[in-house]
């Protein structure tokens, strides 16, 4: 039986790190303060900052699902170190939940000797891993629709250089489910046309008994009225039934926002 194997009880909080290794206070805590806005304790969820050295001294013990934000995933493996790597690894297999935003797709993958080879994907087209950003239109599987509670068969998202999904065959590793596309694409800095399209942009993945899901754009950003995505998949490495997202409340969500600047970790 996993650390996890037994479903939150009603009124008991999902304990939720996110990850920083930025030793800049402010930035940390704005890294942090992304998802406690979107996670909170009226939704179900109590959230904490985790650092490289905690997660090697063992704090993944005492949470069910680690957020792994943008930035970039070789930075966030290099202060990891091996046994910071290791630990996360363990975590999941003994029925953690681990999701992944653009970096932490990438480290999430098994593309690099640094990755933590925790889903059965690699990633198309690396040389040109920084193609652009802005807004792109992302096509949701039935499967998508379904865990991400999301009431349409599409829905536009922040992308900021993340990682263009495709299977590989990993022993050992079961194949990963996707739960969305691109729809269109961002061509920049030498990218050809038509290689982002229909490579996949979110995914899930059992790894040992704990759960994975892995988002290339970012649902999370403050401007994106899209937080259900977010809130959904964490609910999904926990084994919860989604709460979907109503074609009302949909209808009368806010507008986008202006995208800010990207801003990498220390």
């Amino acid at each position: 039986m996993g650390i996890f194997s037994l479903a939150v009880g009603h009124g008991e909080l999902i304990q939720v790190g996110v990850y920083t290794h930025s030793t800049n206070p402010i930035r940390a805590q704005s890294i942090v303060a992304v998802f406690t806005n979107i996670l909170t304790t009226e939704k179900g969820f109590d959230l904490r900052k985790v650092t490289p050295l905690e997660i090697r001294e063992g704090v993944l013990t005492n949470l069910q699902v680690l957020i792994m934000p943008g930035g970039s995933g070789k930075k966030q493996a290099t202060n990891l170190e091996t046994s910071g790597v290791d630990a996360i690894r363990e975590f999941v297999r003994k029925g953690g939940g681990y999701v992944g935003f653009c970096a932490g797709s990438y480290l999430a993958s098994c593309q690099y000797p640094y990755s933590l080879h925790i889903i059965n994907s690699r990633v198309v087209d690396r040389e040109h891993w920084n193609r652009g950003t802005g807004t792109v239109n992302l096509k949701l599987t039935d499967k998508g629709r379904e865990l991400l509670g999301h009431p349409k068969t599409e829905v536009e998202v922040f992308y900021g250089q993340g990682p263009l999904f495709a299977p590989t065959n990993e022993v050992g590793l079961p194949s990963y489910t996707e739960l969305a596309t691109y729809g269109s694409e961002i061509v920049k800095n030498g990218a050809s046309p038509g290689v982002m399209l229909n490579t996949t942009a979110i995914s899930l993945a059992d790894f040992g008994e704990g759960r994975v899901v892995c988002f290339s754009p970012h649902p999370e950003k403050p401007f994106m009225p899209i937080h259900h995505l977010v809130v959904n998949a964490v609910r999904w490495t926990v084994r919860k039934d989604p709460i979907p997202m109503s074609q009302e409340d949909w209808a009368k969500r806010p507008k986008a926002g202006k995208p800010e600047t990207l801003e990498s970790e220390d």
